[in-house]
């Protein structure tokens, strides 16, 4: 019985440590994902590359972009500020890679004046390379 009783304990602290590690790669995504939008409202070309892999792309209102593509995109913009606000992540992660899909809503001030709104259904896939979550694909729709 009491062979049973360790081993029943055993399997219990085994899976509780695997949930918490999921828990944590989740965590880790979702970071990822912030990450990448920070360096939009940033300017910050730098990091939203060293989140993502050397063969990232979004599909965007039917246009398909790179970072280098979504970097000219953002240089042509006037002066901005820009919010984003995640909502209803939903995050499903294995070990080597994973997926968010969330609503995105985003407030833009370009110039100091104009103010912009926008809503966006999105999907986002992870891949762990070298030890590192980065994002590799980039999935918006405008939501209606």
């Amino acid at each position: 019985m009491k062979n049973i009783t360790i081993l029943w304990l055993i399997q219990v602290l085994f899976f509780s440590a695997c949930q918490e590690k999921k828990e944590d790669q989740a965590a880790q995504l979702k970071d990822v994902l912030v990450g990448y939008f920070d360096g939009i409202e940033t300017r910050d070309f730098k990091k939203m590359s060293a989140l993502t892999t050397e063969d990232f792309i979004i599909y965007e209102d039917g246009v398909i972009f790179t970072n280098d593509s979504i970097f000219k995109m953002i240089e042509s913009f006037p002066k901005y500020t820009a919010k984003y606000k995640f909502e209803k992540l939903n995050i499903q992660v294995d070990q080597s890679s994973g997926n968010i899909h969330y609503l995105n809503h985003a407030n833009f001030v370009f110039n100091d004046t104009t103010k912009v709104a926008f809503d966006w259904l999105e999907s986002a896939t992870f891949k762990k390379i070298d030890g590192q979550w980065k994002m590799n694909f980039l999935h918006s729709t405008v939501r209606k």
